[in-house]
């Protein structure tokens, strides 16, 4: 869903010009975004919580080179979900696979063969 397919549904819901809907949804995620810019916990009551979290500084890899590399701390949104989103997003959970015992090979990606059959 994208910001105009909420627009969309405000404005039908509420019964109101779509440029009303788009100017109440866009000062909403602006007070959020400035909220949240000073520090501020942002909660909404049954759908949850922006935080800004502080991420220092860490090791990590260049991908391209595999050299290590120092990241430097930043800060970050973060999005704790409340109690009546969580329920409303619970899928049911996939029957586990039962595992097979004994001889246990590995893919042919694991073990780097390739697709093709040899003669």
């Amino acid at each position: 869903m994208r910001k105009s397919d909420l627009v969309t549904a405000m404005a039908a819901k509420a019964d109101i010009p779509k440029d009303q809907a788009n100017r109440v949804l866009s000062d909403i995620l602006e007070q959020i975004a400035m909220a949240v810019g000073r520090k501020d916990h942002v909660t909404l009551v049954g759908f949850g919580t922006f935080l800004q979290r502080h991420r220092g500084a860490r090791a990590g890899k260049n991908p391209q080179t595999g050299e290590p590399v120092i990241i430097g701390a930043s800060n970050t949104v973060s999005f704790k979900p409340g109690k009546a989103l969580r329920e409303a997003i619970v899928q049911e959970q996939p029957e586990p696979k039962p595992v097979k015992s004994g001889n246990r090979t590995r893919s042919r990606r694991a073990t780097g063969e390739s697709h093709a059959q040899t003669p």
